[in-house]
């Protein structure tokens, strides 16, 4: 790739929009050039407590339970290397390749704030195998998120000192070959070097991010097919009048009333039947801004977080420019913990509310329209069924959103007495994902149908060129078909990037 599209990554400063960049793609990587004096006087300070023989933890002492065990001086390689190999205990799929590459970014990241201890050259191979598409393999479960993500990241960590596997060209090949194929040799690890490697948040915070990119996208592909349900039924704007969102004052309210007025702006079909009889729409059309609105400012609040946690020192004991090396705690991934919960409860909702107006579009008692969106009824069911299995997916995320941060095992004989499981609640949130994106792409697929009853008036412009958009996804359902292929197109549809600006400035990776 041209130099012209490297990412300089700035440690503690690499911003929302950046790190979606290198989940969405592979692009080149590399670390800012000032960060390497601060690794490098970190690395330095753990170089003189082995030298003057003083006892550190994590640098020449056992790990968890074990941390009142001095270590011999010619065996600390030996530490390094067995504690790698003994975290190594993973199981399940492997992470997806995305996911990894958020990863290798964050850990870099993290290292390069220079706490860590560890050589510069460790934070620039994690880039040399980001940048070479050289991607370790990690089986996704494994960690309870503290003493941080132990087990994905040693998995990672293998393939640094020539062990575990990597995926090369689509195929699996050994920890050896992967860094030869980038052009280094194993590392033989130094003091702390395993430990910084292991300690930290980094699989929970790169399965969060993805998480919440996931949300943003839905959110929006349910914004559009909340218009063209609206546009559909022949809905009321009246409810999105700026000036009842700004008497309540809630943040996320205020802008998503406002996207729905620009998506909906110029449509001829609202003036249209300014006499219909028609009182008040059901919540799940009236009360699009109140609750969107709330999951916004959830997604809002999560990225504010991932953010902050993705440019973290998160690993144990920390390294300090005056000498001083402190043990604490900053690998516990409570914030991601939180944040993955709160996800989960926005991407639960945001499909919750669309199965509703999808509902709400197959009655012809609330919405005016053919039964179940069909012609000729009875020979055909339409959308019936399709629905069904809309509400199947919102009633399985409404069990996946139950919290996993309130859940805690020990382990480590209790030394590590309370955990966050971070891990499993940002990984359950690509599922969640994936259901509500075929919810919300069976509700936009529904809405489209319902406007073909009524052509006679076109939609705002941006509305028509999302419908635009659908029809040349899935046809107009004239008799009952194989649905199924086009349930799929339409989840991929909700699952786009690519969305009018309204919507777009309104996401945090985006805005």
């Amino acid at each position: 790739m041209p130099a012209t599209n490297t990412l300089t990554l700035h440690p503690g400063k690499v911003t929302l929009a950046e790190l979606r960049r290198i989940h969405a793609a592979p692009l080149p990587l590399r670390l800012d050039p000032v960060a390497r004096a601060g690794m490098q006087a970190a690395h330095t300070t753990v170089q003189r407590i082995v030298d003057e023989d003083l006892v550190v933890y994590g640098i020449n002492t056992g790990f968890g339970k074990l941390a009142s065990t001095k270590i011999a001086h010619e065996r600390l390689a030996e530490l390094q290397r067995n504690l790698v190999l003994s975290h190594s205990v993973g199981t399940g799929d492997a992470l997806p390749d995305a996911v990894v590459r958020l990863i290798l970014a964050t850990k870099a990241i993290s290292l390069a704030r220079g706490h860590s201890g560890i050589r510069p050259e460790i934070a620039e191979a994690l880039l040399a195998l980001a940048n070479a598409n050289v991607l370790p393999v990690i089986p996704a479960k494994g960690s309870v998120g503290a003493s941080g993500d132990l087990a994905p990241l040693a998995h990672l960590a293998c393939v640094l000192i020539g062990e575990g596997q990597a995926k090369l060209n689509d195929k699996i090949v050994s920890g050896k070959d992967a860094m030869a194929a980038v052009g280094l040799e194993p590392f033989v690890l130094g003091p702390k070097e395993g430990l910084a490697l292991l300690n930290g948040t980094q699989a929970s915070t790169a399965l969060a991010l993805a998480g919440l990119f996931g949300a943003e996208d839905v959110f929006a592909a349910a914004l559009v097919a909340g218009c063209l349900s609206l546009e559909a039924i022949k809905g009321s704007v009246k409810p999105f009048d700026a000036r009842i969102h700004e008497a309540r004052g809630q943040v996320g309210q205020i802008a998503v009333a406002a996207v729905v007025r620009a998506l909906l702006d110029g449509s001829a079909i609202d003036p249209s039947h300014p006499h219909c009889g028609r009182v008040q729409d059901p919540y799940s059309i009236r009360c699009v801004p109140q609750v969107m609105g709330a999951c916004l400012d959830n997604l809002q609040h999560a990225a504010r977080v991932l953010t902050i946690e993705a440019n973290a020192a998160s690993d144990n004991p920390l390294v300090f420019s005056n000498g001083d090396v402190i043990s604490g705690g900053n690998f516990h991934a409570e914030p991601v913990a939180f944040v993955a919960d709160i996800i989960a409860l926005a991407v639960a909702e945001i499909g919750a509310i669309s199965e509703r107006r999808l509902s709400l579009l197959l009655d012809p008692g609330l919405s005016g329209l053919p039964a179940f969106l069909i012609l000729e009824s009875g020979v055909n069911s339409g959308f019936m069924i399709a629905q069904v299995t809309a509400a199947a997916l919102a009633a399985e995320n409404q069990c996946l959103a139950n919290p996993s941060s309130v859940t805690s095992l020990p382990t480590s004989a209790n030394q590590e007495d309370h955990v966050s499981m971070a891990t499993y609640g940002a990984r359950r949130l690509a599922d969640m994902v994936r259901n509500t994106a075929v919810v919300v792409g069976i509700e936009a697929m529904a809405a489209a149908q319902g406007m073909e009853f009524d052509r006679s008036l076109k939609s705002s412009p941006l509305i028509e060129a999302q419908f635009a958009a659908i029809r040349e996804r899935v046809a107009y359902l004239e008799q009952d078909r194989f649905l199924a292929p086009d349930i799929e197109s339409m989840r991929e549809w909700a699952q786009q990037s690519t969305w009018p600006a309204p919507l777009l400035h309104c996401l945090p990776s985006h805005a």
